[in-house]
């Protein structure tokens, strides 16, 4: 369920081939996990990344998470991997993806490597999406310091003495 990154190895040696890469989420977690520790309730998911249980229902409910493992008494079960697919749709939450496209790719991870050409596409359009926002984010932020530059040069003319 995640994105291509090439191994430690195939990036010190130049080359990426298929025997050399695998499937990884994300960089490494940023939430602090129990050393071998690959079972988490759904209250310990909800501390490690901010989300609502609401909210980890609901991806479930509407395929953009797996199926999550139950304990015998039917409470979800949370993997290390799980924690990485989460961080990996928090970044995608944060390029603006609509939830629509973030299931669509759900979907495409789960039904394997022949969809590497379309996942890789999606994930293009939205790359290209988020450069298109944030080139208007720095005409919005230069539009910003012209402003303050002319406050500021406004009130220093006002607070100098007559000549």
């Amino acid at each position: 369920m995640t994105v291509m990154q090439s191994t430690a190895a195939a990036r010190l040696k130049g080359t990426e081939d298929t025997a050399t890469r695998r499937d990884v989420c994300s960089a490494p977690p940023r939430h602090p996990r129990p050393d071998g520790q690959d079972r988490y309730t759904i209250s310990e998911v909800v501390a490690f990344t901010g989300l609502t249980a609401h909210t980890l229902r609901w991806y479930e409910r509407i395929g953009l998470m797996d199926h999550i493992d139950r304990s015998h008494t039917g409470q979800r079960r949370y993997s290390n991997r799980d924690l990485d697919w989460l961080d990996l749709v928090g970044k995608l939450r944060l390029t603006g993806m609509p939830v629509a496209d973030m299931v669509r790719y759900a979907q495409l991870v789960r039904e394997g490597e022949s969809t590497y050409a379309e996942r890789q596409e999606l994930l293009e359009t939205t790359r290209r999406d988020v450069l298109a926002r944030i080139a208007e984010l720095h005409d919005t932020l230069a539009v910003l310091d012209r402003k303050i530059s002319f406050y500021g040069g406004a009130t220093a003319r006002r607070a100098a003495p007559p000549s």
